[in-house]
């Protein structure tokens, strides 16, 4: 059944530095941010970003200046939202755009393009499968304060989390088998690599890791081979999920293990974190010790997570 109003659909997502000048700006909007990191005394936050973002944002420009300057999560997040938009033209009246957390386009620029266009209501569809206050929640309250301050009174339908979508597990199982078959039958080592998030908001209630092993579960139930979960991407003084990425890779040279493939979990698109910390930084990491190592492609605007995209999407306006 086709939607009868023009629906706007906001994909949500982290943000990136298009520029090497952008880097700084961008760290100082990310460590601002309470919901995803406490630094301090609420007061004092913004002043501690700034001087964390001060002393990362050389490690940080090196980084993307290895992976051609900026961040691709932009362009990568277009591409599924032109490619959601075909995917739903037989469904209803839809317009799909980017809108990012830390980075352009912001909220507000967003929201003004869907006033623009005649959209009547929205669908909040955050590029996170596993739901946490410092991704989606921070997504969610960052659109409604915007909303509030532009006074925009549009219906808003949020898609809160999907770790088990069914189009999602099939399209990382077939990217698992294809891994997998580069090895040529040999035993493989299968790590998952999310996100890291600090334990504390873990201890509260979020519901992260528990999304994660949701996913694994159903992943594994396809595929019928085990991996281990760990962790990327740790940043700040404060205690994180374990065990590390690095740490496994290290423990599994030490006990002999030949082969290691790494599935990037919690990341939908290339950026930073596959493309730099993965493909670059944990590869010649594991090529040092002796590993044949590769990773998983990412899902990017592949059909089948474009169809698992498309089926939240309807789902919610039905709801």
């Amino acid at each position: 059944m086709k939607t009868q109003k023009k629906t706007g659909i906001l994909l949500l997502n982290l943000g990136g530095p298009q520029r090497l000048e952008d880097v700084r700006p961008f760290l100082v909007n990310l460590f601002s941010d309470r919901q995803i990191i406490r630094l301090g005394p609420a007061l004092l936050q913004p002043i501690i970003a700034r001087i964390i973002a001060w002393r990362r944002a050389p490690k940080s420009m090196a980084n993307y200046r290895r992976i051609g300057g900026g961040s691709p999560i932009l362009e990568k997040t277009r591409e599924q939202a032109r490619a959601l938009e075909v995917a739903l033209a037989g469904d209803g009246d839809f317009v799909a755009r980017p809108c990012m957390r830390y980075w352009h386009p912001f909220a507000d620029r967003v929201l003004g393009e869907m006033v623009a266009a005649g959209v009547r209501e929205l669908v909040a569809l955050p590029l996170y499968p596993h739901y946490s206050i410092a991704t989606t929640g921070s997504s969610f309250a960052d659109l409604q304060r915007t909303m509030a301050r532009l006074r925009l009174d549009l219906p808003v339908r949020e898609i809160r989390d999907w770790p088990a979508a069914p189009d999602y597990i099939a399209c990382l199982a077939a990217r698992i088998e294809e891994g997998l078959a580069g090895f040529d039958r040999e035993p493989v080592d299968l790590l998952y690599s999310a996100h890291s998030l600090p334990v504390q908001f873990i201890t509260e209630g979020d519901p992260y890791a528990l999304h994660l092993q949701q996913t694994i579960r159903a992943v594994e139930a396809v595929t019928g081979k085990q991996g281990r979960l760990c962790y990327q991407s740790r940043s700040g003084p404060v205690e994180w999920l374990g065990p590390s990425t690095p740490e496994v890779i290290r423990e599994t040279a030490a006990r002999g293990g030949k082969n290691l493939l790494v599935v990037p979990l919690s990341f939908v698109s290339d950026h930073v974190e596959t493309l730099y910390e993965i493909d670059i930084e944990y590869r010649q990491m594991a090529e040092e010790l002796g590993l044949r190592f590769a990773a998983t492609r990412a899902l990017n605007d592949d059909p089948q997570f474009i169809a698992a995209l498309r089926r939240l999407v309807l789902d919610a306006c039905a709801g």
